[in-house]
């Protein structure tokens, strides 16, 4: 599926009939899966109700958020993302790294799929190039972890005789791995 139809999709499942013309049944459901907590997400709950206020969708007046949480537990995504097919949502927003983007896509081949952020969405295996993502799932990539290896050569240099250079990473992070490649971190030294 290309870009233009993905987002014509999901500009069709988002069109259903809202305000006074909308009937009950005609709800849209949208799923929300995290990583995090409710608490530490709230600031990033609140921007997406408000943009969805901006286009003209109201909680409980024309859309509902099925919100999963899985606070920390990684192993909890893939469930709660097969919850989220089975409630037949319309679109599942994935928030918190890449985890829950990659059990959402798990999960369905069909139900479009919205990715918060993704350093590596494509050596993660979240799409098959940033240009053409192909299938049921998009989103924005930040490319923050392309310049990890130039900050940790810009830190050496600011304290050279500083004897070692440590860099923590969560190793259940898919892409953890990729932050700091070997080859580069060989340099840094």
């Amino acid at each position: 599926m290309n870009r233009r139809a993905f987002v014509a999709g999901l500009g069709a499942v988002l069109a259903a009939p809202r305000g006074a013309e909308a009937q009950p049944q005609s709800l849209t459901v949208i799923g929300f899966l995290s990583s995090r907590s409710p608490d530490e997400s709230a600031s990033v709950v609140a921007a997406f109700r408000q943009g969805l206020n901006e286009g003209g969708y109201v909680e409980t007046q024309n859309v509902v958020i099925e919100f999963r949480w899985a606070e920390g537990r990684y192993d909890r995504l893939p469930a709660m993302a097969i919850d989220l097919v089975n409630r037949h949502v319309a679109l599942i927003i994935a928030a918190g790294g890449d985890r829950p983007a990659l059990a959402a896509k798990a999960a369905t081949s069909t139900i479009p799929i919205v990715f918060t952020g993704s350093d590596f969405p494509v050596k993660v295996g979240l799409v098959a190039s940033l240009n053409r993502p192909g299938g049921n799932v998009t989103g924005a990539s930040l490319f923050t972890s392309e310049v990890e290896a130039k900050k940790l050569a810009l830190l050496r240099e600011l304290v050279p005789k500083a004897p070692l250079i440590a860099i923590l990473v969560n190793p259940t992070n898919p892409s953890a791995g990729l932050v700091l490649p070997s080859d580069e971190a060989s340099e840094i030294r």
